[in-house]
C-alpha cells in the first residue's frame, strides 16, 4: 500500500526580493510527483501557473508577476498533497518613478504621465502633462527611509498617478521640512488650480479678450482702406497697381539674364542626363539580371540589387521607372513565391529550410514565412505518420527482416526442443543449433517505421521552432535586430500555438500505437480512425519487448531535445501500458506453454527418481522471467508496474495459474493410458520377474503405477526443490506476492500428492491385503483343528513376495519413496490380519501356536517399515491368541521362526533396516 502523501512546503526561495517578472527558484519539499501534479503556485497572491516550471518534487521554477501585495508567501497546490504552506516570504519590489525633468541614465516611458482624464468634455489639450509640482511650492524631502514609509501605509503609494495614491504620503516624503504657512499657500494654489481646470475653454477665452478686440480692428481698418482706394483712385486699386510693378520687373530680369540663365540650364539639363543615363543602364538591365541569377540560384545578389533598385526607383514619378520598376517588382513577386514554394517543399533540410526564410524576409514577403514552414512540417509530418499506418493497414508492405528464435521469444516453451534443454537445477543439457527464422511482424515493422519517421523529422521541427524563439533564423550574430526582435515577438505569441502542435505530433504518434498494439485502451471513435490491425498476428512478449525498446529509444531521442516533460507524458504513459500488457501476455503465453509440457514426460528418471519435468518447467519460468527483465525495467521517469495494485493482483494470479497449470499437467500425466498397457494389470507379480524394474531404458513405457510413483517422486521434487528455487527467481525480479505464489503451489502439489499416493496404495496394498483370507483358510483350514505347526505357511510368503515386488517397483524409481509406501502397505496387511484374527472365535493349542507363529514371522519381517498403527494392529491380533504357557511351545516357536528367517534370507534382506527415513507429509 502506498503511503499518503505530504501536503507541499515550501522552504527556500532565490532571489527573496525583486521585481514584477523576476525569474525565482523555490525549493521545498512535497511539491509534486510530476508536471501534472503541480495544479497551483501563487507568489504575493498573484497566481505564477503560467510560468511554473516544475523540475522536481523539491524544485520549481518561476516568474513573479505584478502581484498588488509588495510581501507575501509562496503557496504550492498539488494533486496529491493538496494546498501547501510556506516557512519565507518574497518582497516584490516596485520600480521608482521617474519626474519628467528629473535626470536618468535610461530612457523613460512618458506614456505614463500623460493626462488619463475622464471627462472628455473639459476643454484641456489632449497633451498637457502633469505639473510634477501640483503643490506649486518648494519641495523639501525628508530623511524618512522609504522602506519605514512603506510599513507605515502598506498597500499605498505616494504617485499622485496612482490609484491607491495617500497624500499623507506624498507630503511626508516631498513636503517633510514646509511650514505651514507654505502648506496654505499650497492648498491655495490647489484650489486654483481646480478652479481654472473646471473653468475649460471658457477661461482661454477671458485671458485673451483683448488680443481678439485688437484683430477685429486691425481687420476692419485694412479693409477700409481697400475700399476707399478702390473707388477714388482710376488708375485701380493698390493691389493691381502692385501686381503690375512686379510684372515689369520679372520682365526686366528675364532680359537681362536670359542667356546665363539658357546655358545654364543646358549645363544641369546635360548632368541630369549623364547622371540618368546611369541609372537607367542598372534599372534596364536589372529585370534581366534577377532572371539570370533566379535561374543560377544566387539569391543573394538579387536581393541586393532589389535593395539597391528600390532605394533609387522606389518612389520615382519618371513614367519611364515607373514602368521599368513595375517590371522588377513583377519579378521579385515571382521570386517570393518561388522561394515560399521551395520553403513549403517537402521533404527539405533544416539548412535550407533556414535560408528560405531569411531570403523571404529579405524580399519583405507578406506574412509569416517561418511559421508558415513551421505549420507546414506540423501537417507533412502528421501525414507521414498517419501513411506509414495505411500502408502496413493496406498491406503494401511485406516482411522486411527475419530475426533468429533466440532473439524473438527466449520463454517460446512451446519450441523448448529447438532451445536449450536443462537438467534438474537448470544446467545446460545439449544444445541444438537453431536454423529456423521467423519474418518480423507487421506491428514490429510499423512502430519501428513509425520511430524512424518521428525521430527523423521532429528534431529538426523542433530546431527550426527554437531558432524561431531566438531570432537565429535571421542572424547568426543579431545583426538584423529588427527582424530578431519581430521574429521574438511572433513567437512569444504563437507559443501556444506550437505547445499544440507538439501535443497532436506526440498524441498522434500514441494513437497510432496504440491503434495497432492496444485497440482496448482506445474509445471507440479513435480504433476506427487508427484501428484495423484485428487480421495481423497477435504478438508475443518478446517482439512486444523489442516495441518497448523502440518506444523507449524514440522517447530519450525526444527528451535529449529538451522538449518538455509534459509534452511527453502521453509517451510515458504508452510505454506503461506497453509495459504491463507484454507482461501480461508473456504469463499468459507461458501459461500455453507449460500446458505442452506433458508432451515432453519421456518417463526417463535419473538417480534420484526424478524425470526430465521439473527441469523443463523451471527452466520455462526462469527463461520467462529474463524475457521480462526489459520490460520490468525502470528507466528514468518511469514507474515501477509491479508496484500498480492491479497489476500486482493480475500477475499473482496468472503466475499461481502457471503453477497450477502444470499441476494438473502432472494429474493428468498420472491417468495417461497408452494402448500396449493392460488396464486390468495383475498387481500379483512372480519374483523372476523383477527384472523388469532393474532399469527403465529410454523409450520404455511405464505401467500406470510407474507413472504414479515418478509423478509423486517429481512432486517431492518440485517441493523441497523446484518451487524454492523458482521463489528465489521471483524475488530477484522483483515480483512481489512470491509467497502467496509458493504458498499456493506448494498446498496444490502436496494435495496432488496426497491423492496420488492413496491411488497408488490402494492399488498395490489391497490385492495383497485381499489374499490373506483366502491364503488362510486354503484347504478347509481351520484354526480349532490343526496339527503341530511345522513353519510358516505358503500364504504369508506369497505376501511377502508380494511386498518385495512393491518394494523392488518403488525402489526401481525413487529409493526416497520406499519407506513412504512400505509403511503403508505393511500397515494394510497388519490390519488385515488383525482383523482377521479377531474373528476367529476359538484356537485350539496348535491353531494358537501356528497364529502366533505367521504373526511373529511377518512382524519381524517387516519390522523397518512398521509405524505405531501397523505395531498396533500387531499387538491387537498377538492379545487375541491364546497365550503360550509350555516351554516347549516356546520353543518350538523360536525355532520355527528361526528357520523362517534362514529360508527367506535372500528375499528379506530388502526389509533390512538403512538411513531412508520415512518422507513425512
Amino acid at each position: 500500500m502506498s503511503r499518503p502523501r505530504l501536503p507541499p512546503l515550501v522552504t527556500g526561495i532565490s532571489p527573496k526580493e525583486g521585481a514584477a517578472w523576476t525569474k525565482v527558484t523555490i525549493r521545498g519539499e512535497n511539491l509534486g510527483t510530476g508536471p501534472a501534479d503541480l495544479v497551483g503556485l501563487s507568489i504575493c497572491g498573484h497566481n505564477c501557473m503560467l510560468t511554473a516550471e516544475w523540475m522536481s518534487a523539491s524544485k520549481i521554477v518561476c516568474r513573479v508577476g505584478p502581484a498588488k501585495d509588495d510581501k507575501g508567501e509562496i503557496i504550492v497546490t498539488t494533486k496529491s498533497g493538496g494546498l501547501g504552506t510556506s516557512t519565507v516570504s518574497f518582497k516584490l519590489l516596485k520600480p521608482e518613478r521617474i519626474g519628467i525633468l528629473d535626470q536618468s541614465a535610461v530612457w523613460v516611458d512618458e506614456m505614463n504621465y500623460y493626462d488619463m482624464r475622464t471627462d472628455r468634455n473639459k476643454g484641456i489639450s489632449p497633451l498637457s502633462l502633469r505639473p510634477s509640482n501640483p503643490l506649486g511650492i518648494d519641495i523639501d524631502k525628508g530623511k524618512i527611509p522609504q522602506k519605514d514609509i512603506e510599513l507605515i501605509f502598506p498597500g499605498m503609494s505616494g504617485d499622485f498617478t496612482s490609484e491607491n495614491f495617500s497624500a499623507t504620503w506624498y507630503l511626508i516624503e516631498n513636503h517633510a521640512g514646509s511650514s505651514f504657512e507654505q502648506l496654505k499657500i499650497a492648498a491655495n494654489n490647489l484650489k486654483k488650480q481646480a478652479t481654472k481646470k473646471n473653468e475649460g475653454s471658457l477661461a482661454y477665452v477671458k485671458g485673451g479678450l483683448s488680443t481678439f478686440f485688437e484683430a477685429q480692428d486691425a481687420l476692419a481698418a485694412i479693409h477700409q482702406r481697400l475700399e476707399s482706394d478702390g473707388t477714388e483712385k482710376v488708375e485701380g486699386s493698390m493691389t493691381q497697381r502692385l501686381e503690375n510693378i512686379l510684372n515689369r520687373a520679372s520682365d526686366t530680369a528675364d532680359t537681362l539674364f536670359q542667356e546665363v540663365l539658357g546655358r545654364k540650364d543646358k549645363a544641369d539639363s546635360t548632368r541630369n542626363a549623364l547622371n540618368v543615363l546611369q541609372r537607367f543602364k542598372f534599372l534596364f538591365n536589372l529585370p534581366l539580371n534577377i532572371e539570370r541569377n533566379i535561374q543560377k540560384g544566387d539569391y543573394d545578389v538579387v536581393i541586393n540589387d532589389y535593395e539597391k533598385a528600390k532605394s533609387l526607383f522606389g518612389n520615382t514619378e519618371v513614367p519611364v521607372f515607373k514602368k521599368v520598376y513595375a517590371e522588377v517588382e513583377t519579378r521579385i513577386s515571382a521570386l517570393r513565391s518561388l522561394l515560399l514554394e521551395k520553403l513549403l517543399q517537402t521533404p527539405s533540410t533544416l539548412h535550407d529550410q533556414k535560408r528560405y526564410i531569411r531570403y523571404l524576409s529579405d524580399l519583405h514577403a507578406p506574412g509569416d514565412p517561418a511559421w508558415q514552414c513551421i505549420d507546414a512540417q506540423h501537417k507533412w509530418i502528421l501525414q507521414l505518420m498517419q501513411n506509414c499506418r495505411d500502408e502496413f493497414i493496406s498491406g503494401q508492405r511485406v516482411g522486411v527482416g527475419a530475426v533468429d528464435l533466440e532473439e524473438t521469444r527466449p520463454s517460446a516453451l512451446g519450441r523448448l526442443s529447438q532451445a536449450a534443454s536443462m537438467k534438474r537445477g537448470g544446467s545446460l543439457r545439449s544444445q541444438r543449433p537453431s536454423t529456423s527464422r521467423f519474418e518480423t511482424p507487421q506491428q514490429v515493422q510499423f512502430v519501428e517505421k513509425l520511430s524512424d519517421v518521428v525521430i527523423g523529422q521532429l528534431p529538426n521541427f523542433w530546431k527550426l521552432w527554437i531558432s524561431y524563439v531566438n531570432g537565429s533564423l535571421f542572424s547568426e550574430t543579431g545583426e538584423k535586430s529588427g527582424q530578431v526582435e519581430k521574429s521574438k515577438k511572433n513567437a512569444r505569441q504563437r507559443q501556444n500555438d506550437f505547445k499544440k502542435m507538439i501535443e497532436e505530433l506526440t498524441s498522434r504518434l500514441v494513437k497510432l500505437v496504440r491503434g495497432a498494439l492496444l485497440p482496448a485502451t482506445m474509445s471507440q471513435g479513435d480504433r476506427r480512425v487508427y484501428g484495423g490491425w484485428e487480421n495481423k498476428t497477435e504478438l508475443t512478449g518478446a517482439w512486444l519487448t523489442q516495441i518497448i525498446h523502440t518506444v523507449r529509444g524514440c522517447h530519450e531521442a525526444l527528451s535529449a531535445l529538451e522538449i518538455p516533460n509534459d509534452l511527453l507524458q502521453v509517451i510515458q504513459d504508452l510505454l506503461l501500458d506497453l509495459r504491463v500488457h507484454c507482461l501480461m501476455v508473456t504469463l499468459m503465453h507461458t501459461t500455453e506453454d507449460v500446458k505442452s509440457l506433458a508432451e515432453k514426460e519421456d518417463w526417463v528418471v535419473d538417480n534420484e527418481g526424478i524425470t526430465s519435468l521439473p527441469s523443463h518447467f523451471e527452466q520455462c519460468i526462469v527463461q520467462m522471467l529474463q524475457s521480462l527483465k526489459e520490460p520490468l525495467e525502470i528507466k528514468p521517469g518511469e514507474i515501477n508496474v509491479l508496484q500498480l495494485d492491479q497489476v500486482q493482483d493480475q500477475a499473482a494470479e496468472l503466475s499461481v495459474s502457471i503453477m497450477k497449470v502444470f499441476i494438473n499437467c502432472l494429474d493428468r500425466l498420472s491417468v495417461k493410458t497408452d494402448g500396449d498397457i493392460n488396464a486390468s494389470h495383475n498387481t500379483s507379480m512372480e519374483l523372476s520377474s523383477l527384472h523388469r524394474f532393474a532399469c527403465i531404458q529410454e523409450g520404455f513405457s511405464p505401467t500406470s503405477e510407474q507413472r504414479l510413483l515418478i509423478i509423486l517422486s517429481n512432486c517431492h521434487y518440485l517441493e523441497k526443490h523446484t518451487f524454492l528455487n523458482l521463489a528465489d527467481h521471483f524475488e530477484k525480479h522483483s515480483f512481489t506476492g512470491t509467497e502467496k505464489i509458493t504458498r499456493v503451489s506448494v498446498d496444490a502439489v502436496r494435495e496432488l500428492d496426497r491423492k496420488l499416493f492413496e491411488a497408488y496404495i490402494e492399488r498395490r496394498a489391497d490385492p495383497i491385503a485381499g489374499s490373506l483370507e483366502p491364503g488362510i483358510y486354503a484347504g478347509y483350514f481351520d484354526w480349532r483343528d490343526c496339527q503341530t505347526p511345522t513353519g510358516v505357511r505358503n500364504y504369508l510368503k506369497e505376501a511377502l513376495v508380494n511386498i518385495i515386488t512393491v518394494h523392488a517397483e518403488v525402489f526401481t524409481v525413487s529409493k526416497d519413496l520406499v519407506p513412504r509406501v512400505l509403511s503403508r502397505i505393511v500397515e494394510s496387511v497388519a490390519d488385515e490380519m488383525c482383523r482377521l484374527m479377531q474373528c476367529v472365535s476359538s484356537f485350539s493349542k496348535n491353531g494358537a501356536l501356528q497364529a502366533r507363529l505367521e504373526l511373529c514371522a511377518l512382524r519381524d519381517a517387516v519390522a523397518a517399515y512398521l509405524n505405531p498403527n501397523s505395531n498396533a494392529s500387531f499387538k491387537l491380533a498377538l492379545d487375541s491368541l491364546p497365550q503360550l504357557h509350555s516351554g516347549g511351545d516356546k520353543k518350538l516357536l523360536e525355532e520355527l521362526l528361526n528357520k523362517f528367517k534362514s529360508s527367506m534370507q535372500l528375499q528379506l534382506t530388502c526389509f533390512q533396516p538403512s538411513n531412508i527415513q520415512p518422507v513425512k507429509r
